[in-house]
């Protein structure tokens, strides 16, 4: 093992801890042409739980993100996954005259996710009243990192430029984007401008804390920018933010979406060690469950002899 590898796994993470998963826990959406289906993981033990709700990306579903959310519960959150309707587990016909919307529904869904935290909790053996409804973090990949950001306060600009709905909630205390899509207009390709008009981000309104996580190789095919284009999250919203790139990774960032997932390019265990180990220290001093937890991560990456990224914040 690298020296890398034993500097991120020497941060005072703890034991992992025995955990409850549950799905799927099926929401009621009206409106939305079928039911929420989410899946719930928690901790066994402990109250307080503070929760993480996190959103897939395009054609994923409540069942990928093991090596994040396996660990992020493990290690005392309750994550919270829907399927959102572009997966391929719905299989939505591309002329759904819903498919235009999803990016709508997207938000739509989490915000039911929080709606819907006391069902949610009877669901789930032995979780009632454990969920701290005053610690909550979204998180996203990819195109769930943009659906994510929206309740952080980014918006949908229109084509003047404007920006268009607020739709961040309060409830959000803090979140983590990762591989989060960046600025539109000309920074699009023509394909993509044509046929994804809500990726025009502004991320100026952007306000609540967060952590962008964004690989140096990653190179969308949706943006005619280099990987930079993924840091503008970062680069273009208020203070109180900080950026986690990860050295040599692409869209995968190492292998975040699963276990042995196919569509993984650039597998690295130790990319998703750093990644899983960060996000967790940043949201445990965000959430205000422990000070120190984020300033030794990072103390503990800036140390390495060959870090594996860099932090910065503003």
């Amino acid at each position: 093992m690298s020296h890398t590898g034993t500097a991120t796994t020497d941060m005072a993470v703890g034991a992992p801890t025995a955990v409850v998963s549950v799905k799927p826990v099926v929401l009621p959406a009206p409106g939305r042409g079928e039911d929420l289906r989410v899946r719930v993981s928690a901790p066994a033990t402990g109250s307080e739980l503070p929760v993480i709700v996190f959103s897939h990306g395009f054609g994923e579903s409540m069942d990928g993100y093991g090596p994040l959310a396996d660990f992020w519960t493990a290690h005392g959150f309750a994550v919270i996954q829907p399927t959102h309707l572009d997966s391929r587990t719905l299989n939505l016909s591309p002329d759904d005259p819903r498919t235009p919307l999803i990016w709508r529904l997207r938000v739509e869904d989490l915000k039911r996710v929080l709606d819907g935290l006391e069902l949610i909790e009877a669901a789930v053996p032995g979780l009632g009243g454990r969920l701290d409804r005053g610690r909550v973090a979204v998180a996203g990949h990819s195109w769930g990192a943009q659906t994510a950001s929206m309740l952080l306060g980014a918006r949908v600009l229109d084509p003047k430029g404007e920006p268009g709905e607020d739709l961040s909630d309060p409830r959000i205390k803090a979140g983590v984007l990762l591989a989060v899509p960046g600025a539109g207009g000309a920074d699009l390709t023509p394909f993509a401008a044509e046929h994804f008009p809500f990726m025009n981000p502004g991320f100026a309104e952007m306000t609540t804390p967060a952590l962008i996580v964004a690989g140096d190789r990653d190179q969308s095919l949706l943006s005619v920018r280099g990987p930079d284009w993924f840091t503008d999250a970062y680069v273009l919203s208020p203070g109180g933010k900080s950026l986690l790139t990860v050295f040599g990774a692409e869209h995968s960032l190492g292998g975040i979406s699963g276990y042995n997932v196919t569509e993984t390019t650039d597998e690295n265990p130790g990319r998703v060690a750093l990644i899983r180990r960060l996000t967790w220290a940043y949201l445990r001093t965000a959430l205000g469950l422990d000070d120190s937890a984020w300033p030794a991560a990072r103390a503990a990456l800036a140390e390495a002899g060959d870090p594996l990224g860099r932090i910065e914040s503003r």
